[in-house]
């Protein structure tokens, strides 16, 4: 993308600082900080030092002209930003940057991040809501939130963001409601969502239809084995008129999903472990494995999130 086009989607970014006393553009400081956390940046001296390695080419394209701010400086200007404000405008350009196709799975989860605890408070924590394209290994938006408790009415204002039309929306198990479903067919996408106790009656009637497949030998697997571990997966999809009970409450259902998955790994007792489903559209055994094995890509995010200090993640 043009710099002159990343510069629309972040030109209502405002800048508080009072005008007699800047000497360095918001701008130049905000498009440097971010190209240097997309190039692996994990802090604000990583930071500066990533704008004085390409300092040639930024004067090129008419920034940091005369000098270079000090990472102090660059931490005491980002530190200002309006963080609704960065954030509308980061998921604005995430929009313009990638085009969601027919199908494809984006991934909602929720992350605490390391680090972001002080023990004076201890309800300081940051919890994160991340929405994540697994195909292209990309966030689309977060939303920031102070307690894991709070997903459930976080996720429904990150969705009303997104655009997402098209695509099959996973998420775990605590946000398995009827709100956060009806809010993700209302952007004209399709949901797959993991159901545990907290949806007592809907678990129990989804476990009784998947009873003889439970019974059945293992057949058509997905076997994975590497570092002393054997991971196998087998798929189940129904449609969801065999649930016993009224389920009418949860808009556009139409199947159920139940993965079996045995792990073994050396040294450790054999798990076997059934995971189960609810989903607006009647996916095909390949299309429920493979949106629910890309559900765990958001987890490949959480590692690099947690690499990187509290303090340093501008986006927050």
């Amino acid at each position: 993308m043009h710099i002159d086009q990343f510069k629309e989607h972040f030109h209502t970014v405002t800048d508080k600082r009072q005008s007699a006393k800047v000497t360095y553009c918001l701008f130049e400081v905000l498009f440097g900080s971010l190209c240097a956390v997309i190039a692996g940046a994990k802090g604000w001296f990583d930071i500066r030092e990533y704008i004085l390695g390409h300092h040639e080419w930024f004067k090129r394209n008419g920034m940091f002209l005369h000098d270079i701010p000090a990472d102090d400086t660059i931490a005491r200007i980002i530190s200002r930003i309006e963080p609704e404000s960065f954030h509308t405008c980061f998921i604005n350009w995430m929009s313009a940057v990638h085009t969601l196709t027919e199908g494809q799975v984006v991934a909602i989860d929720g992350k605490t991040l390391r680090g972001s605890y002080n023990r004076e408070d201890r309800t300081s924590t940051i919890h994160m809501i991340s929405a994540y394209a697994s195909a292209n290994k990309l966030v689309l938006g977060q939303h920031k939130t102070d307690q894991k408790s709070n997903e459930i009415t976080a996720i429904p204002e990150l969705i009303k963001l997104l655009d997402i039309k098209g695509t099959i929306v996973t998420i775990d198990a605590m946000a398995c409601q009827t709100d956060i479903a009806e809010a993700i067919l209302d952007k004209q996408a399709d949901y797959l969502l993991a159901v545990k106790n907290n949806q007592g009656t809907l678990r129990k009637a989804v476990e009784k239809a998947f009873a003889q497949q439970r019974a059945a030998t293992l057949e058509l697997l997905n076997i994975e084995q590497g570092h002393g571990r054997v991971e196998v997966r087998q798929s189940h999809v129904l449609n969801s008129e065999v649930l016993d009970g009224d389920f009418s409450r949860w808009k556009g259902l139409k199947a159920i999903v139940m993965v079996e998955n045995f792990r073994y790994s050396k040294g450790k007792t054999p798990t076997l472990e059934y995971r189960y489903y609810i989903s607006s559209k009647l996916l095909s055994v390949e299309q429920a494995a493979n949106a629910v094995r890309e559900h765990w890509g958001i987890e490949s995010m959480h590692w690099v999130l947690d690499g990187v200090p509290q303090a340093h993640r501008i986006a927050a």
